[in-house]
């Protein structure tokens, strides 16, 4: 892995410890209203400011960060693991099946990821929990496509054929012999995606679908600071910086770790 790709995995591990660190690093209460310290620019004892409710800034940065990060890394588990499923059994029975899982698969990846999401979280009470099966909703099927490729490209291979030909059952093919093929691939696709996830979050965090006040997340920080950009600009500038850093890491690590075990050609594809 490049120094890039060692930088940018640094700062998502120093982002990360910040964040589940907030109360050991901040004294402040992310949610403790203060109406003697409203819309304080930066300072020595808050050094992001303070917001129009008075409260601080950096602690709700820090503490924001759980849930975007988290909610993020959670839906990109639970659409590795659809999408892994649906594509090694699709890849590898073939057949009307795959034709028939694959024309879902088409159905799903035709909508803009952002706007399906937003539809499904229509349906469902507004909080986090809505917001990372939106995610997971909108994003198992670029997982199953990808797996589905790489199964159809190794299925007919030298030691399939020979699990095949000593009797090994049809799960035991898919879980002990492709599943560990596809594995590293599928990672590297989740690295690539986390950085799109944060985006996908804040975006619906915004719009009041995410997690709901007083919790503290990077995009309803941004909705709730949006009227005072003006005067205060401070109340948008550090939870979007905060967005923009950690989708940009995520994204470089990700692209290093597909030119580290060399199958950026595949992902391309």
């Amino acid at each position: 892995m490049g120094m890039r790709g060692r930088i940018s995995l640094a700062i998502i591990c120093i982002i990360l410890a910040v964040s589940m660190l907030a109360p050991l690093i901040t004294p402040y209460d992310p949610d403790a209203v203060d109406l003697d310290s409203l819309k304080l620019p930066p300072g020595a004892t808050h050094p992001f400011g303070t917001d129009q409710k008075g409260r601080d800034i950096f602690a709700r940065v820090m503490y924001g960060g759980r849930i975007s990060i988290v909610v993020s890394l959670a839906a990109a588990l639970i659409s590795l693991g659809v999408g892994m499923l649906v594509g090694l059994v699709s890849g590898y029975v073939g057949g009307r099946f795959d034709t028939g899982v694959m024309a879902i698969v088409d159905l799903v990846l035709s909508f803009p990821s952002l706007l399906l999401a937003i539809g499904v979280s229509l349906i469902m009470p507004p909080g986090v929990y809505t917001v990372m099966f939106a995610i997971a909703a909108v994003s198992w099927a670029a997982f199953a496509r990808l797996i589905r490729g790489y199964v159809l490209s190794i299925k007919e291979s030298p030691y399939i054929e020979a699990a095949r030909a000593i009797g090994s059952s049809p799960s035991r093919v898919l879980f002990v012999h492709l599943l560990p093929q596809c594995l590293p691939l599928g990672l590297v696709m989740m690295g690539l995606k986390i950085g799109g996830f944060i985006l996908i979050e804040a975006s619906l965090s915004f719009l009041g679908i995410g997690a709901q006040p007083p919790t503290a997340s990077w995009g309803s920080m941004i909705s709730a600071g949006s009227d005072y950009i003006v005067v205060s600009p401070w109340m948008v500038i550090f939870p979007g910086l905060a967005i923009a850093v950690t989708a940009l890491c995520f994204n470089i690590a990700g692209d290093a770790l597909s030119q580290h075990f060399g199958i950026k050609k595949s992902l391309d594809c």
